[in-house]
């Protein structure tokens, strides 16, 4: 039986753990203190409660961060010295170059393996290839519902209530989007790692009434030829921010610990 720490204790996370593969489990749930008693609850003395995964007294087989960039910022370097693998959602956090650099001094003086989750995207492996044949543009769209910008700096921009019909509300590289909007542009980063970097990949969000969807358009060019990936994913019901496909992503992870 594979064992996991999971990080968060959110909508995401709730996706997870319903979904989780035959053969891994959750052993340990790094969760605020308020969520400590429901979690203890709810499993009983299967699984413990942390306030950080460097209190986890075993070997986890994979720690799993489905919470924040802070999280990823929080405890990313310890995890990744004492030489544990990191699944990371929250690609976003990366946009901060100091704490990327220090992720992965940390994974090669610890023994550690940081590994970035696709999340709502896909096509990824093909984008990393075509930047072997070389890459001159990549525009990526983000669209969605009003109610899944709700709580962001989108309602600063734009007036969600009023709005009527598609609009891009921001255009800006991926390292500004991935920083503004934490909780909604973790895509942004993970196709700019993938591809041509933070500062060259553009990025544009859009809010569309009309849409139920978490919309996702990659378009990149290059020497290889051109690149067009388009994704329409449902959001999570308990999280209008969160795309399906995410916490999917995650699923994938645990299950890919079956076949090491």
């Amino acid at each position: 039986m594979k064992k996991i720490v999971l990080i968060g204790y959110g909508a995401m996370a709730q996706e997870l753990i319903a979904r989780l593969p035959e053969g891994v489990c959750v052993g340990w749930i790094v969760a605020r203190e308020h969520h400590h008693a429901a979690i203890r609850l709810r499993f009983g003395g299967e699984v413990t409660p942390l306030l950080s995964p460097l209190a986890c007294p075993g070997r986890p087989d994979l720690v799993l961060e489905c919470a924040s960039q802070q999280a990823v910022a929080d405890f990313g370097q310890g995890v990744l010295q004492r030489g544990w693998r990191l699944a990371v959602i929250s690609t976003g956090a990366l946009a901060d170059d100091a704490l990327y650099r220090r992720l992965r001094q940390a994974a090669s003086a610890g023994g550690g393996r940081l590994t970035l989750l696709s999340g709502a995207v896909a096509g990824l492996d093909g984008l990393t290839s075509a930047r072997e044949g070389g890459l001159d543009s990549v525009l990526y769209q983000s669209c969605k519902n009003p109610l899944s910008w709700r709580g962001s700096l989108a309602e600063t921009l734009i007036d969600l209530d009023a709005v009527r019909h598609r609009e891009v509300f921001f255009r800006g590289s991926a390292r500004e989007a991935a920083l503004r909007f934490p909780a909604n542009a973790n895509v942004a980063a993970t196709i700019a790692l993938a591809g041509i970097g933070l500062d060259r990949t553009r990025v544009e969000l859009i809010v569309d009434p009309d849409t139920q969807c978490n919309c996702h358009r990659v378009h990149a060019g290059g020497g290889f030829g051109e690149l067009y990936l388009e994704i329409h994913a449902h959001p999570l019901p308990s999280s209008p921010k969160t795309s399906m496909l995410a916490a999917l992503s995650a699923v994938q992870a645990c299950r890919q610990l079956l076949d090491l």
